[in-house]
């Protein structure tokens, strides 16, 4: 592997970084809206704060992965690569649940944190942005560690690189994005991705003598799938398919793809109509 794991980590800072971006988006656009500008140092506070707790969890974790060797350190990798796995399944499900509402719960905590004071703005814009940071440092980790080089990277810095742009450009109504559409289709490649670190984190248990079955090969294709190739760097790059898995690496992999992409893929159910009476959208997805 070398640069091919370029294309996880930047999918993964794409994602994660627009999903970032809309939040501040929200909070931003909703405080100058209500001319409510004086509060804007405060919800930058929060997610400079929110930034430098996920480049913190970025460095512990990779000092953990450093100062440990043998069968302790694959574990530490299988355990970091199941909670990734973990983080990306739960923050796809979470998105295509909660995008509808989120602005409108934003917006109700602002004006609530507003009125009890400035301690209160910071913290909000911090949990706001923190669960997509802390998150996207646990995943970033877990396409590190496939491949400890550079380019995840430059990878994960170009995702949120562009995630900001799109960011701005939405922000500054210059740019119009299908968003539903952008988070299925990523949310479909981040299932691949996930089950690929599944299958990496299995071997990693199986490396440090948790799981059997090392040396028991499912298949071998290396004959079809040379590793030497650009498309075999690339399919183990993005998706850990690689020519010789183990037994229990296929069953994982194929254990967590199936039902996942089914659940995904189900369509979302029909929202309850409101009590009668009460009036259709009304809170927690009103703002004020």
């Amino acid at each position: 592997m070398s640069g091919n794991v370029f294309l996880p980590a930047y999918l993964t800072g794409l994602r994660e970084g627009l999903e970032a971006a809309l939040v501040v988006t929200i909070l931003v656009g909703f405080l100058v809206k209500s001319d409510r500008r004086r509060q804007l140092p405060l919800v930058w506070a929060g997610v400079g704060v929110a930034a430098g707790l996920s480049i913190g969890v970025v460095l512990a974790l990779g000092y953990a992965s450093e100062v440990l060797t043998g069968p302790g350190r694959e574990l530490f990798e299988a355990i970091t690569s199941v909670v990734a796995v973990v983080f990306v399944t739960w923050m796809i499900f979470w998105m295509r649940k909660a995008a509808r509402s989120i602005a409108g719960q934003l917006r109700a905590k602002l004006t609530d944190a507003i009125n009890l004071g400035p301690i209160a703005v910071v913290v909000v814009a911090f949990l706001a942005v923190a669960r997509e940071g802390v998150e996207t440092a646990v995943i970033f980790m877990g396409i590190v560690q496939q491949s400890p080089t550079v380019w995840p990277v430059l990878g994960i810095t170009g995702g949120l690189l562009t995630a900001a742009a799109l960011g701005f450009g939405l922000y500054a109504s210059i740019l119009r994005i299908n968003l539903t559409k952008f988070f299925t289709w990523t949310g479909l490649l981040l299932i691949l991705v996930a089950a690929g670190i599944f299958k990496y984190g299995v071997h990693d248990f199986q490396e440090a003598g948790v799981l059997p079955g090392l040396s028991t090969k499912a298949f071998d294709i290396s004959g079809v799938l040379d590793p030497t190739t650009w498309y075999a760097s690339l399919l183990s790059g993005m998706f850990n398919i690689t020519p010789e898995p183990t037994v229990l690496e296929v069953v994982a992999w194929v254990a967590y793809v199936i039902p996942v992409l089914i659940l995904f893929l189900l369509p979302a159910k029909a929202k309850r109509p409101a009590p009668t009476g009460q009036p259709a959208g009304a809170a927690p997805t009103s703002a004020r």
